[in-house]
């Protein structure tokens, strides 16, 4: 008889505490969790670095979208994503960075972007009056994602500045690149 009773206690406290605390319980993200985010203050910190000592000056600064190393004429959310954070480092490290999207003469393909091929720069330079083009690419590996900017001159092709670094594969880095998978060309 005890051991029926033990057992029955037992079971209810068991289903009583599983009660208590729902598994599947929702928790987003705040306020306070997104200003901190170290997405955006490690992407501003890879700008401020390679322009680290290097004066913006008047000439206009063009913003490529970030592409996938593996096919340049892909991106993602992500590719867009970090081109857009770039270009407002750019600005706000003194640079006069040209907006792309509010001009008519620059052909803005529907889910890529401002895709800069070499053989388009120096057009689309030469139309913008602008002397540099911020180009970068991606590649996603198991853990990381690397990242590498470079800072081209447009009357001749030379890297002018370069700095390459790696973002975590957390759930918004693998999210934002899952939808290129799917949806990108």
């Amino acid at each position: 008889m005890n051991f029926k009773l033990i057992l029955t206690a037992a079971t209810a406290v068991a289903l009583l505490g599983a009660c208590g605390t729902p598994s599947n319980v929702r928790t987003d993200p705040t306020y306070d969790e997104a200003a901190a985010s170290k997405f955006v203050s490690l992407n501003k910190e890879a700008v401020s670095k390679l322009v680290a000592d290097f004066p913006g000056g008047d000439s206009p600064v063009l913003v490529a979208t970030v592409v996938n190393v593996n096919d340049m004429r892909r991106t993602a959310p992500l590719g867009r994503t970090l081109s857009e954070q770039y270009a407002s480092q750019l600005a706000t490290s003194g640079f006069n960075v040209k907006e792309m999207k509010l001009r008519g003469d620059v052909f803005i393909r529907e889910e890529t972007g401002e895709l800069l091929l070499s053989r388009e720069i120096k057009d689309i330079a030469r139309s913008h009056n602008a002397s540099m083009v911020l180009v970068g690419t991606y590649s996603a590996a198991a853990n990381f994602t690397y990242v590498s900017l470079k800072f081209v001159r447009t009357e001749d092709s030379r890297i002018v500045r370069a700095y390459d670094y790696a973002l975590p594969n957390d759930k918004d880095v693998t999210k934002l690149l899952q939808v290129a998978n799917a949806n990108a060309r």
